[in-house]
């Protein structure tokens, strides 16, 4: 072979290389070296082979609440013009999730995350477009990270791998990361899941024909089977027992609910009750206390709530109708979440979901002895405001949440 032709399939070969490698994007961290700061407790970093050479593996023990191993790679300018990024994850076949977070131009009060699954024990890609990316507070400022409309993804800081208070789920789990890069494009679901008829017409039809239902009820202690106002009675398991009881239909309730959080929280989890759930009939979203107490306000919390429905849909393929709950007042705040009330009344109607209205029906069922309706901290709910949860939204599903 000649000289001249040598030359030739060299170049051809570095041309190759240079597509391959824009066509992958960036690396952000090759994890092929200890990249990543130990966590100060109940976890370890270790390098260990990867699907790429090295990988680092992530151990965390049991109890581990912000216990995070903090990587060094920041978001620079090349982030603005990707449509996400990626990596490789080997996990310990568990139904624990991995968590990411990001802090934003340095402020510790916007925050981002990102919960991915970890059930499957050979390498399996992950890809998280900028929208994935999803703020856990509610502080102003707070937008998607989009670098046309929102905050800048080059401003993100360097990764942290671990999990933050609002997870609840703390137990010895573990998982491989490798090849951490940024991805030039990506494919969108760009369906519109909107039901065309009543928004929850396909869970009642299921129900008069007597076929199994599954619920999942997303939620704040007002719901959490673990709340201590929720151990002898709650509304889901009410529902649960009325809907069987009329329709001799098998209902499953799958309650991923967690006391103490708030509406982005918990969507930040979706994936974690979509490996128990990933077809569910029906989706019901009860939030709000919280929300308020951390300065939500109405319209945010619209806003917030038709980006819930999009991502309940998106996340179960259409397949889950939706069901929002309006926020339910407290006895010392009778009427302080009437704009959040007024929110879900928006979002139901324009994304054509479901409403049970529980703040109106409270009002009705309080307006001569609130206080009945709730235990002694005068804010969950006792038997009596439990029976109302249950019954409005079973007269919701009943009317095709029209």
């Amino acid at each position: 072979m000649s000289i001249r032709c040598c030359f030739a399939l060299a170049a051809l070969l570095l041309v190759s290389l240079h597509l391959v490698h824009a066509a992958e994007g960036a690396v952000i961290d090759a994890m092929e070296t200890a990249s990543f700061q130990q966590p100060k407790v109940k976890g370890k970093v270790e390098v260990v082979d990867g699907k790429v050479g090295k990988a680092l593996k992530f151990s965390f023990d049991k109890d581990c609440l912000n216990a995070f191993a903090m990587g060094k790679a920041r978001g620079t300018p090349e982030f603005d013009g990707a449509a996400g990024f990626s990596f490789w994850v080997k996990g310990d076949g568990s139904d624990h999730c991995g968590g990411i977070e990001f802090i934003w131009n340095e402020d510790y009060a916007l925050r981002y995350d990102v919960c991915f699954s970890i059930k499957g024990t050979e390498w399996q890609k992950v890809t998280v477009p900028w929208r994935d990316v999803l703020p856990v507070l509610p502080k102003e400022g707070a937008k998607a990270i989009d670098p046309k409309t929102g905050n800048a993804p080059s401003k993100l800081g360097a990764p942290w791998i671990g999990k933050w208070w609002y997870w609840k789920d703390y137990e010895a789990h573990s998982f491989c990361i490798d090849e951490l890069r940024l991805e030039p494009t990506l494919e969108l679901d760009t369906n519109d899941y909107k039901p065309a008829g009543a928004p929850l017409e396909r869970v009642l039809a299921k129900l008069k024909a007597g076929k199994p239902v599954t619920i999942v009820t997303m939620g704040d202690s007002l719901t959490d089977y673990g709340h201590w106002a929720n151990k002898e009675t709650n509304w889901p398991t009410l529902l649960k027992k009325a809907l069987e009881a009329k329709y001799k239909s098998q209902v499953t309730i799958v309650n991923p609910a967690i006391g103490g959080t708030e509406l982005r929280q918990n969507l930040i989890l979706i994936p974690r009750w979509i490996q128990q759930a990933p077809e569910p009939d029906l989706v019901t979203v009860c939030f709000g206390f919280n929300d308020w107490n951390s300065g939500m306000r109405g319209p945010m919390f619209l806003e917030t709530l038709r980006d819930g429905v999009d991502r309940i849909r998106r996340a179960t393929k259409g397949k889950a109708d939706v069901l929002l709950l309006t926020t339910n007042p407290a006895v010392e705040k009778w009427d302080t979440f009437a704009e959040l009330a007024e929110s879900a009344r928006t979002a139901a109607k324009e994304k054509n979901a479901g409403l049970a209205d529980i703040y109106n029906a409270m009002h009705e069922a309080g307006k001569e002895n609130k206080e009945r309706l709730y235990v002694n901290d005068k804010t969950h709910l006792g038997a009596p405001g439990h029976e109302v949860f249950a019954k409005t939204v079973q007269a919701a599903i009943e009317a095709g949440g029209k």
